[in-house]
């Protein structure tokens, strides 16, 4: 449904100095796919490159190479006026709601349709459902002022359906709502997703839109794609540093300080490992850690633990200490290994034996 192909954006800079760099490159050879019905989530930094990516996907910004195709349909290379009917099957909403503040709600979403010349009756017949459809449709002659925020994102969400889209792009959507609208919010998209087939594609810094929504993600820095694999993969495994940066971030599991201060990078003779662990599936419930502890012979300092359910998915984490002699906590994280958990050595430290 969507295709960007060797996509990379290039600036140039504003007065600049004359020894200085005179472009910054905002996005490099991007190349991205995102099935049809798929809700799928970019996330990155402030400054990776997020938005430009996803205003290059209906040539608000109009990539410097590469092309990008929607629906099978290149739109790269179409002229002015072809562009324009093409942005009919994208529909797009923002952070900040973009409404117009001296048209009600029924005028907001229906723009839309009188830019595309469509009759007046035809517009009521497709707005007064939409309004419906986002649980608004006692607000349709108010104006955005008497709205709150979760309230005008329904309204911009109404009227970026207004023209039938097959994709909608989001851009920060909820960074500007609070928890509960945004918890909200996103239940209509994944509504929406479902009932619409309407893929979706999220720009987002916030791993609670990752985890509550989406089916895969990809993570964006410095204007390249690092990583990109299921959501639930994600939250078990993240492949790169920067991936387990942003999980560790939003689960919060880290050692306690005190011990953190005292892990050592390389193993020796008289320390034994901090392991991170993650759980999914059957071996949540299973009593992995106790059978650990006897057959292995090594003692387990459980520091943190948590269980989050991502989607349909459960997921364990824990941060442990393997107290023993080196041969056997090896043997003990092969064990671990052995069935199915990702570790991670966090560090070692020294033993009090």
């Amino acid at each position: 449904m969507i295709r960007l192909h060797n996509v990379s954006k290039v600036y140039p800079l504003k007065g600049g100095r004359d020894n200085g760099p005179q472009t910054v490159q905002a996005l490099k050879n991007i190349n991205f796919h995102v099935p049809a019905g798929q809700v799928h989530g970019v996330i990155g930094l402030s400054g990776a490159g997020k938005s430009t990516l996803i205003r290059c996907i209906n040539l608000l910004e109009r990539p410097t190479t590469g092309s990008v195709s929607v629906d099978g349909q290149e739109l790269t290379g179409l002229s002015r006026q072809a562009l324009n009917q093409a942005r009919h099957r994208i529909g797009m909403i923002f952070q900040h709601f973009n409404l117009l503040t001296n048209r009600t709600v029924f005028a907001n979403v229906a723009l839309p349709l009188e830019l595309m010349g469509m009759k007046r009756a035809e517009i009521g017949e497709r707005v007064t459902p939409l309004l419906e459809l986002v649980g608004l449709a006692e607000k349709a002659a108010e104006y955005p002022a008497q709205l709150s925020g979760g309230q005008k994102q329904r309204v911009a969400i109404a009227r970026a359906l207004a023209s039938r889209p097959k994709v909608l792009l989001c851009d920060e959507a909820t960074s500007a709502l609070d928890p509960q609208t945004t918890s909200s919010i996103l239940a209509l998209l994944r509504d929406i997703n479902h009932t619409l087939g309407l893929t979706i594609l999220l720009i987002t810094h916030e791993m609670e839109v990752v985890k509550s929504i989406c089916q895969r993600v990809s993570l964006i820095s410095d204007g390249e794609l690092v990583e990109e694999s299921d959501v639930g993969d994600f939250f078990t495994a993240p492949r790169t540093q920067l991936g387990r940066e942003f999980l560790n971030d939003f689960l919060q599991l880290e050692p306690p300080r005190a011990l953190f201060d005292r892990l050592e990078t390389a193993p020796g003779k008289h320390t034994h490992p901090v392991v991170r662990l993650a759980f999914s599936g059957d071996s949540v419930s299973t009593p992995l850690i106790s059978r650990l502890a006897r057959e292995c012979g090594v003692d387990v300092s459980i520091l943190q633990a948590k269980v989050e359910s991502i989607q349909e998915r459960t997921l364990g984490l824990m941060i442990a200490e393997l107290m023993g002699p080196p041969a056997k906590t090896r043997e003990a994280i092969d064990y671990l290994e052995s069935h199915d958990l990702h570790v991670e050595v966090l560090g070692h430290v020294q033993r009090n034996d």
